[in-house]
């Protein structure tokens, strides 16, 4: 027995259905209204505070992150100043040094032009002997270069000493302040002779002895001591120092009292080597360095 299930909807009820469902909903929405404010609302004075502290929180870690990049720059910067403030320092002191040398050569230049009747040979210190002052050193020329034994040394505007050990690339001069030195001076004024002897202990109050002055010194007319023409070693006319304190001897005959050197000997550098060895004659006088 065969059946046939035959279901039909008429297109108006579903027009009416779908219009009631619209109204429906119109409704709805128009009587829930005030709730659905109410609700926004709340989202609102919920949202907007966590919104603002998230905004806060963001804006101090920011500001945070930013102090720690200004601070890291300005170490950076820092840095930076201090090692331009050392290469200033370092510039400072190498023109303070090459002025310095300047100076010096430049007044072994004058030295050596009122020595001009001798020739000379410029020579820098590379070693000295212990204490404040140079009273025997070590110079950088030796033989290569022209220098021997004896040879006068001046520097500083005076007489330094002599040559008195030598090798091929190095000489050792002692000084005229050692207490073994005994230099045949003059006075330039009246020619008359003197004696100008080392003594370590006075050069601690910058003298040195001066001795054999002859009684009609007068040191307020001329007190300049140079090297004497009857020095066996020391060439003529070279300054030595300056007459000072200078009193009668007990017996009458003589003076005696102290030079000041014309040479600093507690600050020597460079120094000039007089090439030119004193004639020596059978008149030497004994006794002298």
């Amino acid at each position: 027995m065969n059946s046939k299930f035959n279901f039909h909807v008429k297109p108006k009820l579903i027009l009416f259905i779908l219009t009631a469902v619209c109204i429906g909903s119109i409704a709805i929405t128009y009587f829930r209204q005030d709730s659905a404010v109410s609700v926004g609302e709340a989202v609102g004075y919920l949202v907007v505070p966590m919104q603002k502290g998230i905004n806060s929180i963001g804006t101090w870690l920011y500001d945070r992150t930013q102090d720690r990049l200004d601070l890291e720059e300005a170490k950076s910067q820092i840095a930076q100043l201090e090692q331009d403030n050392q290469e200033l320092k370092d510039n400072l002191e190498k023109y303070q040094d090459a002025s310095l040398e300047n100076r010096r050569l430049r007044e072994l230049l004058e030295l050596k032009d009122t020595y001009k009747e001798y020739e000379t040979v410029g020579a820098s210190i590379v070693a000295k002997n212990s204490g404040n002052w140079y009273s025997s050193f070590t110079i950088d020329k030796g033989t290569n270069d022209g220098l021997a034994l004896n040879m006068n040394v001046i520097a500083d505007g005076g007489l330094v000493g002599l040559i008195t050990e030598i090798g091929p690339n190095f000489s050792v001069v002692t000084s005229i302040i050692d207490d073994g030195s005994r230099v045949s001076g003059m006075i330039k004024s009246t020619q008359s002779n003197c004696i100008v002897t080392g003594d370590l202990s006075s050069m601690e109050n910058g003298l040195l002895k001066l001795d054999y002055i002859q009684t009609d010194f007068d040191i307020s007319e001329d007190n300049l001591i140079v090297t004497s023409n009857i020095s066996d070693k020391y060439v003529p006319g070279i300054v030595i120092g300056y007459a000072t304190n200078v009193t009668l001897n007990d017996d009458k005959l003589t003076q005696s009292g102290y030079l000041e050197p014309a040479v600093d000997f507690s600050n020597l550098s460079e120094v000039l080597v007089i090439t030119t060895l004193k004639e020596t004659t059978d008149g030497q006088e004994a006794g002298e360095e």
